[in-house]
């Protein structure tokens, strides 16, 4: 069975798909205690486009889950019969198995409309379903790689396989919710779900192609949408409005770590810089905002600005979580594209490289310094504090006489 994911049919919205859990709880009713089902429906712009189960089994809920789960029938009586004993205890080779576990999450009857029915498409829904319905001490069970025939099993199985589960015997793989690695591939299917989207899941996945975001002629495509630019310039405007906050109220007063509400932000580097310096950093926050506001695009032209436009980045994604309203007036008028809000897409493509993030990294101390061997080995420039304004190519460099935004 391949594991390789194919893409999705032209046409498929995924920038719209949505999960839509549904479970029935008798309170009253003790078989609802051990075992919960949840059909998860897919849709994407409101259309059905897929279904999955998940059987959530409680251990500790449950009188025997052994039996409790058989009763489910089908391919959750079949990981009872594995993973439990008669009794209802969990066996000692699950047991050994497993981190820590304290109950189970069977995932099956998979049905996926063709346009979607893609294994990074499963991948993901399937890690929306463990976070939605698990916490660090579960199993989670799907069927394994070679062992099923039916579509929806064989999506599963690659999409497992995508997740870091682990094979536990010929007909199951397990993740375990207490280990790291699941987590971080489950990012991964996420960003790559989101490069499928821009493209509008129509482009052939290349494994090869790290960098999300090239033109059919293989160039670079750094173009913003509209309503990312629009939140990003707000980004931009807040931190601009905070850091000349902190300029006024800190002067030339050496800082700590969280001291004042951008400045304190940045790398210790710059926690001794004098008042001129933090006008100048404050002033890259104004310049991106303005190119912004001119342009719809950005470039950073220095590394001061290199790290304005990573806070600003941050900022834009913590407003699209957490302050939908605002956004919501931001972006009025403006056109939806598949490819809104992807700030890691912006990480990826606005910036030449990611060298200034090495200065958080208390490991590279003195990493700025042009005479440390990592530096010359590395090539590394423009690091060092009183560097950070020094434009990147001489011909790029801001007008010296735009002044600053504040006196």
């Amino acid at each position: 069975m391949s594991t390789q994911p194919g893409p999705a049919a032209a046409g498929a919205d995924l920038a719209r798909l949505t999960l839509d859990f549904h479970h029935t709880h008798q309170l009253l009713d003790p078989a609802a205690q051990g075992v919960q089902t949840w059909e998860v429906r897919v849709t994407a712009a409101g259309t059905p486009v897929g279904s999955l189960t998940a059987v959530r089994g409680l251990y500790w809920k449950s009188d025997n889950l052994r039996e409790r789960m058989t009763d489910e029938q089908s391919f959750p009586a079949l990981v009872a019969a594995q993973l439990l004993d008669e009794e209802g205890h969990f066996t000692g080779e699950f047991e050994e198995f497993i981190e820590s576990a304290s109950s189970v999450l069977v995932v099956d009857g998979l049905h996926m409309e063709e346009a979607f029915a893609d294994s990074v498409v499963v991948a993901v829904v399937v890690a929306a379903v463990i976070d939605r319905l698990t916490d660090n001490y579960f199993a989670v069970v799907l069927p394994a790689e070679d062992a099923y025939t039916d579509a929806g099993s064989v999506l599963l199985a690659e999409a497992g396989v995508l997740l870091s589960a682990r094979e536990f015997s010929d007909e199951l793989q397990i993740i375990d919710t207490a280990l790291a690695a699941p987590g971080e591939a489950a990012q991964r299917v996420r960003m790559r779900l989101r490069s499928l989207a821009r493209r509008g899941g129509a482009a052939a996945w290349d494994e090869d192609d790290e960098a999300d975001g090239w033109d059919e002629d293989g160039e670079e495509d750094e173009e913003l949408t509209a309503r990312t630019a629009a939140v990003l310039r707000v980004a931009l405007e807040e931190l601009s409005e905070q850091a000349w906050q902190d300029v006024a109220a800190l002067g030339d007063a050496p800082l700590r770590r969280g001291q004042g509400r951008v400045l304190g932000s940045l790398p210790p580097i710059t926690f001794r810089q004098d008042q001129q310096w933090r006008r100048q950093m404050a002033r890259c926050f104004d310049d991106l905002a303005d190119d912004l506001a001119k342009t719809h695009t950005v470039r950073p032209l220095c590394t001061g600005e290199e790290m304005a436009l990573h806070l600003g980045i941050d900022r834009a994604k913590s407003l699209t979580r957490n302050r939908p309203r605002l956004v919501a007036e931001t972006v009025e008028g403006l056109a939806e594209d598949r490819g809104d809000f992807d700030w890691d897409w912006c990480s990826d493509v606005l910036f030449e490289d990611h060298d200034v993030l090495m200065l958080f990294d208390a490991s590279l101390d003195g990493i700025e310094d042009s005479g440390n061997d990592i530096n010359q080995a590395l090539g590394l420039a423009n690091l060092a504090a009183a560097d950070w304004f020094e434009p990147f190519r001489p011909d790029e460099a801001r007008d010296p006489d735009r002044g600053f935004r504040h006196p």
